[in-house]
C-alpha cells in the first residue's frame, strides 16, 4: 500500500482567500508540491462535493444532490445527513475492505454522520471523544474563526497517538460566508488555519497531502422567491432549498440554486417565465439538469434553476436578506484549489475537486 494520506477540505475555499490571505505554509506546500484550480460539481454546496471526493463518483451515482431533500412520494422532508442516502462506495468503506486504517475529523457533526460510515475512526468538534477534549482542548464554537484550526490539531494528536492510512480532515465554512477575503477576519482565519496545517505536516513522516475545497464563495445582494414570481402566471409551485441544512447562521437557507417542485401549470411555461427573470442564469428541467450536472434524477426538482453571481432564491415570509450575505450553490462558485504534497502525482490530472478521491482510490488504497 501507497504511504499514507491527509486529505484536507477546506470548506469554501474559494481561490481568492489563497490570493488575499497569509498562507506562507500553504504556499510553501504548493511550491514543493503543485497548485491548479479545478471544478466543484453542481450544485455547489457541502454535501454534494463532500460526498463526490470520497466516493470518487456524480451525484447521479452516489444520490446525493443537495443538503436538504423533499421526498415528493412520501412528502417527508428531511436534511441529507445520513450515510443511509449515500448510494456508492467510500473511500473509507474501501480502506476497511482492503485492511487499511482510515480516520475522520469534521467540524461540522453533519459530516461525520453522512461521510463516515467505514471510518476506524469518526468524529467532529460537535461530537468528540473526551481524550481527545483532554489532549487538544475544548473545541471553539462552530461559529467561530478558531474552530477550523482546532480541528487540523485535533488530527494532529490523533495521528501522533495512532497510525492510519487514510485520514480525511473536512472544516467549516462559517468564516468564508461571513467574511470577504480582503477583510481582516478572513486574515486572520486563514493565518490560524495556515499554522495549524504547517504544524501538522512537521509533525508526520513519509505521508502525502491533498487540499482542497468543496465550492467557492460570492457575496449575495438579492434575493429572489420564484414561487411568487410563477404564482403571478398562475403557476403554483413548491421551491425546496438546496443549500438548506442546521448551520442556518451561515448562510439562512439562502442560496444560488434550487430546486422547484411543480404542483399544477404546464412545465413549458414555468420554464419560460422563469428564463425571462433577471438574475435566472438557468432554469433546466429535470431530465436535462440529470444530465447536465450529472445529477440522479429522483432526488431532484421538475426544475432546476441557477442564479446570477449575486443572487440567492428564498421566501421573504421566512426569511429576511441578511446584510453583507456571502453564499453558495450557483456555477458562479465552482472554482476551488487543489494543493498536492510529497505523493505521486506524476502524469494524474486533477480537473475536478472529486479527482482528489478518484487518486486515494487508484494510488493509496488500490
Amino acid at each position: 500500500m501507497a504511504k499514507p494520506i491527509v486529505v484536507i477540505m477546506v470548506d469554501g475555499l474559494d481561490p481568492a482567500y489563497l490570493e488575499c490571505c497569509p498562507t506562507p505554509n500553504l504556499r510553501e506546500l504548493a511550491r514543493q508540491g503543485f497548485l491548479v484550480e479545478a471544478k466543484a460539481l453542481l450544485p455547489t454546496v457541502t454535501n454534494v462535493n463532500n460526498v463526490s471526493l470520497v466516493t470518487d463518483s456524480y451525484p447521479e451515482v452516489h444520490g446525493i444532490t443537495s443538503n436538504y431533500w423533499w421526498d415528493r412520494e412520501t412528502g417527508e422532508e428531511t436534511y441529507m445527513e445520513s450515510g443511509d442516502y449515500v448510494k456508492a462506495e467510500t473511500v473509507f468503506q474501501r480502506a476497511a475492505r482492503v485492511g487499511a486504517r482510515s480516520l475522520l475529523v469534521a467540524a461540522k457533526d453533519k459530516l461525520r454522520l453522512l461521510l463516515g460510515a467505514g471510518a476506524t475512526l469518526r468524529m467532529s468538534s460537535e461530537q468528540l471523544p473526551d481524550r481527545v477534549v483532554q489532549a487538544v482542548g475544548v473545541p471553539p464554537p462552530i461559529y467561530s474563526l478558531e474552530v477550523n484550526g482546532w480541528v487540523i490539531d485535533a488530527a494532529r494528536h490523533i495521528l501522533s497517538q495512532e497510525s492510519f492510512d487514510l485520514a480525511y480532515l473536512a472544516t467549516t465554512d462559517y468564516p468564508m460566508h461571513t467574511y470577504p477575503p480582503e477583510s481582516a477576519e478572513s486574515s486572520a482565519h486563514l493565518e490560524l488555519l495556515d499554522r495549524a496545517i504547517g504544524k501538522l505536516v512537521e509533525s508526520l513522516h513519509q505521508f502525502q497531502l491533498l487540499v482542497t475545497a468543496d465550492h467557492g464563495m460570492s457575496a449575495k445582494s438579492r434575493m429572489i422567491h420564484l414561487p411568487a414570481k410563477l404564482a403571478a402566471h398562475g403557476i403554483r409551485a413548491r421551491a425546496v432549498p438546496i443549500i438548506k441544512d442546521r448551520y442556518t447562521v451561515h448562510h439562512s437557507n439562502l442560496g444560488g440554486s434550487i430546486y422547484l417542485y411543480l404542483e399544477d401549470g404546464e412545465l413549458d411555461r414555468a420554464l419560460a417565465v422563469l428564463r425571462g427573470i433577471d438574475g435566472v442564469d438557468q432554469a433546466l428541467p429535470r431530465q436535462e439538469a440529470a444530465s447536465k450536472y450529472r445529477l440522479m434524477a429522483s432526488r431532484i426538482g421538475d426544475i432546476m434553476v441557477l442564479g446570477a453571481a449575486d443572487v440567492v432564491f428564498g421566501d421573504p415570509a421566512e426569511v429576511t436578506l441578511p446584510p453583507n450575505l456571502r453564499s453558495h450553490g450557483s456555477l458562479h462558485e465552482d472554482r476551488v484549489p487543489i494543493i498536492g504534497y510529497g505523493g505521486d502525482f506524476a502524469g494524474f490530472k486533477f480537473g475536478e475537486n472529486k479527482d482528489v478521491g478518484r487518486y486515494v482510490f487508484q494510488r493509496v488504497l488500490a
